[in-house]
């Protein structure tokens, strides 16, 4: 019984349709089973995986945030800029992470204060960032979508660096993932997320600091944007703004598919890890099995609203079977 119980849970499912995507990919090619192309594979995708978990913050709390592709962007450039300036490189990484606070900042700001749909106010500083990009590139020295390069080999060498065997940027995912579960679940200020998220105006009744909540919430998506577009800038060996221009459509992909009502209120960190595995491990088992980009792509989307349409239809059974039961216990009690 504990075992139903289990699978009952949305991450269970995740976890088993991980487990059977890599069988099924492994039965077609067996180089796929290999532990070191399952650790290095991820590096394709596992920047959108440390976006999409301080995404998911925010989803929950009723909102969203477009302009986290451009934010990777102009954090990569931000680098650039000031590497090329002389700022040390860690420095400088410090500082494209700050830019990203500032971003997540303003965002915020703007939505509670315009008091305009989140998707608005995004949609129209996504261009903005996008836009100051590319006007920071071209003082980089850089024209159009041309990268900053000539990084410190320090810097470079982050993406190829193994921590206990394993590839630095997928360590720096689960320790995104640890943190971010320990925030949401174990904290007041994750308590905040979801209540805010059910119901903003009981929230601000209620006396919760729905002002400061919500800006934390945007100002850690920012960061982990910007964190994502250093992991990139690394992983390339330069620095570009358009490195976040196919990041933001897998990010909320991953969002959704890992359980989080578009509608807020409801989610989990470890339901969006996963289904980050989930989603990059489908691409890369297409790639490897030769199925081109486009359709890996076609695929993909179909994926998600197929999961997704499973995963409604399962609640919507619960549903009926709980009052199913009700009126039967209660037909029960009448007779």
């Amino acid at each position: 019984m504990k075992s139903l119980g289990l699978f009952k849970r949305w991450e269970a499912v995740l976890a088993l349709i991980l487990v059977v995507e890599i069988l099924f990919f492994g039965a077609i090619n067996p180089a796929f089973l290999n532990v070191s192309t399952l650790l290095y594979s991820t590096s394709d995708f596992i920047h959108v995986g440390i976006v999409a978990l301080a995404l998911t913050l925010v989803i929950i709390t009723g909102g969203i945030d477009l302009s986290i592709g451009a934010v990777m962007g102009l954090s990569a450039i931000t680098l650039g800029l000031l590497w090329v300036a002389g700022v040390n490189i860690w420095v400088a990484c410090f500082c494209a992470l700050g830019a990203g606070a500032i971003t997540g900042i303003i965002n915020s700001v703007a939505i509670q204060v315009a008091q305009v749909n989140p998707l608005v106010i995004t949609l129209g500083s996504s261009f903005l960032y996008s836009g100051a990009s590319l006007v920071l590139s071209g003082l980089g020295g850089a024209s159009g979508y041309e990268g900053i390069s000539g990084f410190d080999d320090s810097f470079v060498e982050l993406a190829n660096l193994e921590v206990m065997g394993m590839p630095f940027p997928l360590v720096i995912f689960l320790i995104a993932t640890v943190v971010f579960m320990v925030l949401l679940h174990r904290t007041r200020f994750g308590r905040y997320i979801y209540l805010i998220g059910q119901n903003p105006r009981a929230t601000r009744y209620a006396g919760i600091p729905q002002f400061r909540t919500l800006t934390i919430a945007y100002a850690l998506t920012g960061i982990m944007a910007a964190l994502s577009g250093l992991v990139l800038a690394s992983y390339f060996g330069s620095a570009r703004s358009d490195f976040g221009s196919d990041a933001l459509m897998p990010a909320i992909t991953a969002v959704v598919l890992g359980g989080t009502s578009i509608y807020g209120g409801s989610g989990t960190i470890l339901g969006t890890a996963l289904a980050v595995l989930v989603v990059g491990y489908f691409q890369t088992g297409l790639q490897i099995i030769g199925v081109s980009s486009h359709i890996a792509s076609a695929l993909s989307g179909a994926l998600l609203v197929v999961v997704v349409a499973m995963r409604s239809l399962s609640e919507i059974g619960r549903a009926y079977f709980q009052l199913w039961r009700v009126l039967n216990s209660t037909g029960k009690q009448k007779a």
